[in-house]
């Protein structure tokens, strides 16, 4: 799925532990750094000596030729790459062990009472996709951002609209967290038609998004707070949530009570409201129609 040669070919597992030991030093390790360096970050046999485990066997996992390694195993290696708890869980989740649960290919709709829910908020709220397809969106979400318009993705308009890199305070985060979240997101799902489109796409068309898919980071992309710049009220510091309503998940984003952000927005909600008659019923068809098919 546009990703590199050990995960087409299905050593995921492989493919994450080389990834993850190329990004850490040997300072970090607690080795002396040593001389000139063939690779980036530890060598193999440095990964196994930490690990307590044997150079040859270490090989083998890299390689794909045992896909099974015990828990106790990938303990090690998840202390010795310096994983973090979301890190270690989805190494956890790479081995062959566990078995792969079937998921149903319907496409992701957004419930009637949703679509109401939205309506009736005057914050920007978008329902989001498995794979960061807007499926649905209010007013506000759109005067927010016209990115965030049904039909959008945001991964691939943050990755690839020039606009939405000048909407972004800090756009080398924000593509951090969201390709990381997609990683995530995908786990065992590969074969996902939706996911290899969209990570094919991606890896074709952004250089920034093929240097983030090869570090392997993983991440869940759920608060936080994010300061863009818009174009009409300029800056906007705003929290961000995401709850799972009706089978789907809310997108909210929110400012500070009273503060600038706030009356920023209600401006932005003012300006938004003299939008024309025909604008509105269009934007409405627009959060009628499904989303892309996970």
């Amino acid at each position: 799925m546009g990703g590199t040669k050990d995960e087409e070919s299905g050593n995921r597992l492989g493919a994450y532990l080389r990834a993850r030991r190329e990004l850490v030093t040997p300072e970090q390790a607690g080795l002396p750094p040593g001389g000139t360096r063939r690779v980036p970050g530890l060598r193999r046999e440095e990964v196994a000596l930490l690990a307590g485990i044997s150079p040859d066997y270490y090989l083998r996992l890299e390689r794909g030729r045992d896909r099974n390694p015990s828990s106790q195993v990938l303990e090690s290696l998840a202390r010795v790459l310096r994983l973090d708890e979301v890190e270690r869980t989805y190494l956890l989740g790479l081995t062959a062990a566990r078995p792969r649960a079937a998921r149903p290919r319907r496409p992701e709709r957004v419930p009637a009472r949703v679509h109401e829910l939205l309506a009736h908020l005057t914050i920007p709220a978008f329902v989001e996709g498995r794979a960061f397809d807007v499926l649905a969106s209010n007013p506000m979400a759109v005067a927010l951002s016209p990115r965030l318009r049904p039909g959008e993705n945001r991964l691939r308009s943050l990755l690839l609209d020039p606009e939405e890199r000048a909407f972004q305070r800090d756009w080398e985060k924000a593509t951090a967290g969201i390709v990381a979240a997609l990683r995530t997101t995908v786990g065992d799902d590969t074969d996902n038609p939706r996911f290899v489109e969209l990570v094919g796409e991606l890896a074709l068309s952004s250089r920034r998004f093929r240097t983030l898919w090869a570090r392997h980071d993983v991440r869940t992309l759920e608060g936080g707070t994010v300061t863009v710049d818009h174009p009409t009220v300029g800056e906007l510091r705003l929290h961000r949530d995401k709850l799972p309503v009706g089978g789907v998940l809310l997108v909210l984003y929110y400012p500070d009570k009273d503060s600038d952000s706030d009356e920023k927005l209600r401006l932005l909600a003012s300006l938004s409201a003299t939008r024309t008659p025909r604008a509105a019923e269009a934007g409405s068809a627009d959060a009628e129609s499904a989303g892309p098919t996970p």
